[in-house]
Formats: C-alpha cells, structure tokens, sequence
C-alpha cells in the first residue's frame, strides 16, 4: 500500500516538472482567475473597510453586520445566486458569462469582497484615529491621508489581502457550478482535484494538491513573518 502511495506520488511530481500541459493549464487558469478577482476587488473593498471604519452614517450597523454575514456563506449559495444571474433568463444573462472565466471572476469577487472589507476595517478600526485628524489637519489630501494609513498599516492589510486570496483560490462550489468545470477554460485546482479524484486519477489530483500545499505553506510562512513582526520585542 505505502508502495502505492510513493509511486502516485513520484507520478504527481513528474507531473509538475515535466509541465504537463494539462496540469499546467489548469494551474494556470486557477491564478489568472483568482488574481484577476482579487485585483478588481481590492481597491473598492479597503475603501468600504476604511470608511466602515471611520465614518459613522445611518445604517452602518446594518452593513457591518450583512458584511460578517457575508463571509460565513457557503461558497456554494453563492456560486447559485451567481448561476441564477447570468443564466439566460437571467437578470445578467445577457453577458453570457455563464461557463466562462469572466463568469467565475465575478463569483470569486462576491467571495473575497466581504473578507476583504471586513479584515481592512478591523485593521482600520485599531489604528489611532489621530494619525487621520493629524494628517488632515496637516492639510493632507482625503486620499494621501489614506495611503499614509494604508503604509502604517500594511502588515494587517497585506494579511487581508492573503486570506482573502487563499479564500477564493481554494473554494470549489462557486467555480463548478459558475465555470462548469471545462477544460482549459473553466478547469481550475479545487475543481480538477474533485473531478480527478472521482475519476480514480489520484497522480493528477495529487500534483495539483501539491501546488495548493505549497502555496498554503508559503502564505503561512509570510503571515507568521509579519505576526513576529508586528509584536513588540521584548528587551
């Protein structure tokens, strides 16, 4: 059985460096996914966390609130809500992004938005609101006054940033029934994995559970530097 198991492995690795075209495809697709719906909603969303944050206006409880809401929702309703939309006779089904990869961006992006917001605005919230009167006192413009916050606060923002990807790169339910899991269009890790697996192609499954592996070490590693970072050093 181990014996097995150490060849499927040497397989997945063989997978991996040999760059399988398939294999690669579907990496491929994976990140240019993810990045692309991480990038389109980062701006947006940090302004919300920060305005959540610093400002009070009528309601803000109640977004707060459909915020955190938001982020405990199985990828899986969302992914529906999303194939509802951009089904034909959908609200959105004239784009015919259902199957497609702009499909699967916007349910990505519906995914990371309110991890987004509501980490920013936690991190927006513990800095000291006089560093934003001091700078707009100063006569600092709305938005420099925003990027020397955003600098201060780049190690709990950049751990935002982080778990948000981490979020939308692995979630499986959304992209099935969004992207249809097509090969080298819609075919990204999570959902390969789920097909291959069911297949009994557990080399393939494993290489690209390797990738995920890697990377979870990776941004792990990176979240540990700035924790350590962060903490006051004792003397």
């Amino acid at each position: 059985m181990s014996e097995g198991w150490l060849v499927l492995l040497q397989q997945a690795i063989s997978l991996l460096l040999s760059f399988d075209p398939d294999v690669w495809s579907i990496i491929n697709v994976s990140f240019t996914v993810s990045f692309a719906a991480l990038l389109i909603t980062l701006i947006p969303s940090m302004m919300l966390g920060f305005i959540l944050a610093f400002t009070n206006f009528p309601g803000r409880w109640i977004v707060t609130n459909l915020v955190q809401t938001l982020q405990s929702i199985p990828t899986v309703v969302i992914g529906l809500l999303v194939y509802l939309l951009l089904t034909r006779n959908g609200f959105m089904g004239d784009l015919r992004w259902l199957f497609t990869q702009k499909g699967m961006i916007f349910g990505q992006m519906l995914i990371c938005a309110p991890v987004l917001i509501a980490l920013s605005q936690a991190a927006f919230a513990s800095v000291d609101r006089r560093a934003w009167e001091t700078s707009r006192t100063l006569g600092a413009s709305w938005f420099r006054a925003v990027w020397t916050l955003c600098r201060e606060l780049r190690g709990p923002l950049l751990l935002a940033i982080i778990a948000a990807f981490s979020r939308i790169l692995t979630e499986v339910g959304c992209s099935m029934m969004v992207g249809g899991n097509i090969m080298h269009m819609t075919r990204n890790i999570p959902t390969a994995i789920a097909l291959e697996t069911s297949k009994g192609d557990f080399a393939q499954a494993i290489a690209l559970g390797l990738v995920l592996l890697i990377l979870a070490l990776i941004l792990n590693f990176t979240i540990g530097t700035l924790r350590g970072k962060a903490m006051p050093r004792s003397h």
